[in-house]
């Protein structure tokens, strides 16, 4: 499939090739899903970039732009791109002085925000953005919203009214859009990406539209999608995981559908829209998992007791299955021939139960989340591997990625057709990789390091110019992460395998290191504890300490039932926690979880830990994309993590 040279004209070409089939499907006031077509989806696009231009917007323009997943957001996008500007994306659960500061760090004069309350930050301390002179608001804006900004000096507009502004004929604002799109280079700047922040002040990162087309020109490589499959879009559309993946969509010639990523509204979404595609983070897969196994272990008797046989039947199938059809990452060249037989026994043996199984089980789960899907993609961390062996079980195609913001963002996914395990993926075709030797942090050699040496993850563009345009206005940073070949430092810990699969361990500046000196990679130690029915979440604590210790969030419903099932008497959750029962039922999943017989050394073993009560939320403990922000965590519960390590 040919690539176009910006991402307007790729819509533009895709628009010509299928201009029927539907490429949004949108909740009405009704809460039932409204379908719009690629052709309807262009004239809502060009209408809105005809608004934006006769309200001033002009090429290389940064526009604030904080909204969530929506069908607004994609027409907003490609209406700005199609002007040459600049988009400068955030999600409405950010902080109010985070978004104060990338509206003016970025020199916004414009800006488009999801609702009133979203402008209302910004509103707050209205001195921290003195270039702000215009606001769009997608939802009807408040009135008194309305009249405080204009009080500010600032000019507040509606979607609707945008949509309406150009007095043009349709076709003249076509042909004036259409003019300005063919100005567009494929090297300049399509969006500025904030990172979260999970070390520290956000960075802008400037990608291109060459970023994203060359990852375009090969995902048909990776994924095996037909013209009109449906995508499910449920996370935050302002992060690059996400937002790759609605182009994604449009090159393929798919659709995408809006919701939500919460449990019950996902499930009616995917009932309504039967998608043949949905993208999440780990927390996502983990929690619709959690709910199947909660929902069966409810029905109890029979029904539960041949659901966990089944499970453990389909699980053992796909070992089986996976050593038959070569889809084990190695970091040692091993015999196809010798695994094959490996696995033949037990493949023959497991196939007749796993497909009675399929039948009674698992082919009722897959209707409940549609009954259509073709494979979920599931990126933003690392997925624990009894999710990642729950899915695959159930009979539903896991494809783990890898990338991060400054690679726009793929590095590495699985192939839907050939999927392997217990890695995240192959390196995508758009880039090249390489491991090299590092001590806290810094590398040491830039020689790389043969398969199964970990190793900091170097990444680099294959065809682009660059693999992102540099951070903005920070060239300081910029030279920091891209060397003079043009390497990034992912910044990232892992290895590669034989097959040029990715493996990860870790972030190196997460490496917690013991008073002994021993380097402890606290990400697989995490996934481990996290693998357990009663614990939600778990960071490890330790740097320049004796011993390791650990927060962990018990996952309150488990701990609840337990303590009915043990008659254990108390008056609050919080009483409940301290309660010898719960202590010990915790130290006992530590000690099953995390020691020698799983895999793990002696010092990494935790010692001691601390119960906390509530969930880690997002914009407090948790970044947009759900990973744990560390340094936020270490300063919130400060008091816990020095009683971990108070001298008895």
């Amino acid at each position: 499939m040919a690539i176009e040279r910006t991402i307007p004209l790729m819509f533009k070409a895709r628009v010509q090739a299928c201009p029927d089939i539907i490429a949004q499907a949108s909740k009405n006031e009704k809460g039932e899903f409204e379908k719009f077509t690629y052709a309807r989806l262009y004239k809502d696009v060009i209408q809105f970039a005809a608004g934006l231009k006769k309200l001033g917007i002009r090429r290389a323009d940064n526009v604030a732009f904080f909204s969530d997943n929506r069908r607004e957001w994609l027409i907003a996008d490609l209406a700005i791109l199609s002007l040459g500007a600049i988009d400068v994306p955030r999600g409405k659960d950010s902080m109010a002085a985070e978004l104060r500061f990338i509206t003016s760090f970025a020199g916004c004069v414009f800006g488009i925000f999801e609702n009133s309350r979203q402008l209302e930050k910004i509103l707050e301390k209205v001195s921290d953005v003195p270039l702000l002179k215009t606001a769009i608001v997608i939802d009807k804006p408040e009135e008194s919203v309305t009249q405080k900004a204009k009080e500010a000096g600032i000019e507040v507009h509606s979607f609707e009214e945008i949509m309406n502004l150009c007095p043009d004929s349709y076709e003249k604002m076509l042909a004036d859009i259409e003019k300005e799109i063919e100005l567009t280079k494929t090297d300049d700047v399509a969006t500025i990406i904030f990172t979260s922040g999970t070390t520290g002040t956000p960075k802008g990162v400037m990608l291109t539209h060459e970023n994203y087309l060359a990852q375009l020109s090969v995902v048909d490589q990776v994924l095996c999608t037909k013209p009109g499959d449906m995508w499910l879009s449920v996370l935050p559309v302002w992060h690059s995981f996400e937002r790759s993946v609605q182009y994604f969509a449009l090159y393929l010639k798919s659709g995408i559908a809006y919701s939500k990523p919460v449990a019950a509204v996902m499930l009616n979404d995917l009932a309504a829209i039967k998608p043949q595609y949905i993208c999440g983070v780990p927390r996502l897969w983990d929690g619709l998992g959690n709910a199947v196994i909660r929902t069966m272990r409810k029905k109890g008797g029979i029904a539960y007791a041949m659901f966990k046989f089944f499970l453990s039947v389909g699980k053992k199938y796909q070992w089986a299955r996976d050593r038959m059809l070569g889809r084990v990452c190695h970091f040692k060249r091993k015999s196809r021939i010798i695994e094959w037989f490996i696995g033949l026994l037990p493949f023959i043996f497991l196939t007749p139960l796993n497909a009675l199984g399929n039948v009674l089980v698992f082919k009722k789960i897959r209707e409940k989340l549609g009954g259509r899907i073709k494979a979920v993609i599931s990126g933003g961390g690392s997925l624990q591997k009894d999710v990642d062996d729950f899915y695959k079980a159930v009979g539903l195609n896991v494809l783990e990625g890898y990338g991060i913001t400054e690679a726009a963002p793929v590095l590495s996914v699985r192939l839907e057709k050939k999927p392997r395990s217990n890695c995240v993926g192959l390196v995508f075709p758009s880039v090249e990789i390489k491991i090299v030797a590092e001590k806290g942090g810094q590398i040491i050699s830039n020689d790389p390091l043969p398969a199964g040496q970990y190793g900091l993850i170097l990444a680099r563009s294959k065809n682009m110019r660059q693999i992102m345009k540099g951070y903005y206005n920070r060239q300081d940073l910029t030279d920091l992460v891209i060397d003079k070949d043009g390497w990034l430092n992912t910044g990232d810990i892992g290895a590669l395998t034989v097959d040029g699969e990715i493996k990860i361990t870790g972030r190196a500046k997460d490496t917690i290191v013991l008073l002994g000196g021993e380097n402890i990679e606290p990400m697989l130690i995490e996934q481990a504890l996290c693998s357990s029915d009663y614990i939600e979440s778990a960071m490890l604590v330790g740097q320049d300490q004796k011993y390791l210790g650990a927060l962990i969030v018990p996952s309150k419903e488990f701990v609840q039932t337990y303590a009915g099932e043990n008659n254990i008497v108390y008056a609050s959750y919080e009483q409940l926690l301290e309660a010898p029962e719960i202590q010990m039922l915790i130290r006992s999943e530590i000690d099953r979880l995390v020691n020698a017989e799983n895999g793990f050394r002696p010092c990494e073993k935790v010692f001691k830990f601390m119960l906390v009560p509530e969930s880690f939320q997002v914009g407090r403990e948790l970044s947009a994309k759900q990973e744990m922000i560390r340094f936020k965590i270490n300063e919130l519960y400060k008091a816990q993590i020095n009683k971990i390590f108070a001298e008895d």
